[in-house]
């Protein structure tokens, strides 16, 4: 099997400065501008439904709280530097904020969703005077699948497998988690190196977001005036809720992402990180826990797919991080596993994703401590058995299930929050 692990860390784990979606938006944009001479005078934006939810309600980094898509995919289009990737809003310029804002503000911006999209597809035209540029993601928050200048091709991906799917997603749909403990197997020292500058990233991002008074802050309060126990769970908990304030607040400070979304690599990294440390496991083994904890969150949304109904921070990163915490425990023990993935999901499957905003650090808060709790469990033989609910007998039935319930039973659920959110965010613009 192609050396997955490798696959895995290129294309969905790498630092991102603010939430992934905007930032998408933004480097669609930026892709097109830079194709373009003179001043940006238009911006139209189209994109899949969980990429439009993503985007409402989320700060942007560097912009005094600034919220939207919108906005993003005008900064992008300002700025015109796509090499920046998923740092593109590191030190943006007054200027161009200005510039973005005026934008807006002159009604030269429109965005849509396109509900008959699954998966990720983001599509930005920019206009300047006659010209105009447009770049369409899809398959990846980083994948152009196709650049045109005028109405002329410039660039137009080749097939990347089934619906725009990069080869690697195909192994990992074929993959059983027995392959996916070989493939952790096979990190390289270089790749375990870079493993450890995510969890440092990430728990920069947390001290930065203990100093914003939100979740991670009041837990850590709860704690310092007697009300919880400091121990591994409170500690889980506060960390990661802080790491993930700090990025929907817009703060200017990067995180590791897993899956491409930081908020998941906030769960992904630090669970294991912090349960690993905190039972004295030797921190090779940690490191190569969270390479495991990586790949099973990317396999799960093979499944699920990349922006889904149910949060993903739960059934994918949170149930990654449990498999990791089981496997620095009692190695690649597939029985155990299975009890680990079955009791997140049976736990906390049900939890609806309403787009990223400030709340999503509760979300991670529940994931952690489901996650930590699931895989002591599982490590002493206990968990939910496919005698119960939807749990099926293995942990790839499970996450199949789940993934059924997510994209076809609850399409329409989808539907109805993303149109709450529509109302709610166009009656704040009036």
């Amino acid at each position: 099997m192609k050396n997955l692990i490798s696959e895995v860390l290129k294309h969905e784990v790498y630092p991102a400065m603010g939430c992934t979606e905007p930032v998408a938006v933004a480097f669609a944009a930026a892709t097109a501008a830079s194709l373009l001479k003179g001043r940006v005078t238009a911006v139209a934006i189209t994109t899949d439904p969980g990429t439009y939810k993503n985007g409402l309600a989320v700060a942007i980094p560097n912009t005094r709280g600034e919220k939207g898509n919108l906005l993003a995919a005008a900064i992008g289009a300002v700025v015109r530097r796509p090499e920046l990737g998923a740092e593109l809003f590191k030190g943006l310029p007054r200027a161009r904020l200005k510039e973005a804002a005026a934008l807006l503000a002159a009604g030269r911006a429109r965005m849509e969703a396109d509900y008959a999209r699954r998966g990720i597809y983001i599509s930005v035209e920019v206009r300047s005077g006659r010209s105009r540029a447009l770049c369409v993601l899809e398959g990846s928050h980083k994948q152009v699948a196709l650049l045109k200048l005028n109405g002329k091709t410039m660039l137009k991906a080749g097939a990347a497998g089934r619906k725009g799917r990069l080869p690697y997603k195909e192994l990992l749909r074929k993959a059983t988690f027995r392959d996916l403990f070989r493939a952790a197997e096979k990190v390289s020292p270089a790749e375990l190196v870079y493993i450890k500058k995510g969890v440092e990233m990430n728990l920069a991002a947390a001290r930065e977001g203990l100093k914003l008074k939100k979740v991670g802050y009041y837990i850590e309060d709860l704690i310092r005036k007697g009300y919880l126990k400091r121990d591994i769970l409170s500690d889980a908990k506060l960390t990661t809720a802080a790491a993930t304030d700090a990025r929907m607040a817009g703060a200017p400070v990067p995180v590791m992402s897993s899956g491409e979304s930081g908020n998941q690599g906030v769960v992904a990294v630090l669970v294991p990180w912090l349960v690993g440390k905190a039972f004295r496991v030797p921190e090779r083994r940690i490191l190569k826990s969270i390479a495991l904890s990586h790949l099973v969150n990317s396999y799960i949304k093979v499944f699920t797919g990349e922006l889904a109904p149910i949060c993903g921070c739960a059934v994918a990163a949170g149930v990654g991080a449990s498999v990791a915490v089981v496997w620095q425990r009692g190695g690649a023990d597939v029985k155990k596993t299975a009890l680990a993935v079955n009791t997140v999901i049976s736990d906390i499957g049900g939890m609806l994703c309403d787009g990223a905003k400030s709340g999503c650090a509760l979300k991670v808060a529940t994931s952690a401590d489901s996650a930590i709790r699931a895989a002591w469990m599982a490590s002493n033989g206990e968990g939910i058995t496919d005698l119960e609910g939807f749990v099926g007998a293995t942990a790839e039935a499970t996450i199949k299930n789940i993934a059924r319930i997510s994209s076809l039973g609850m399409d329409k659920v989808d539907r109805i929050i993303l149109d709450i959110m529509s109302l709610k965010s166009r009656g704040r613009r009036k």
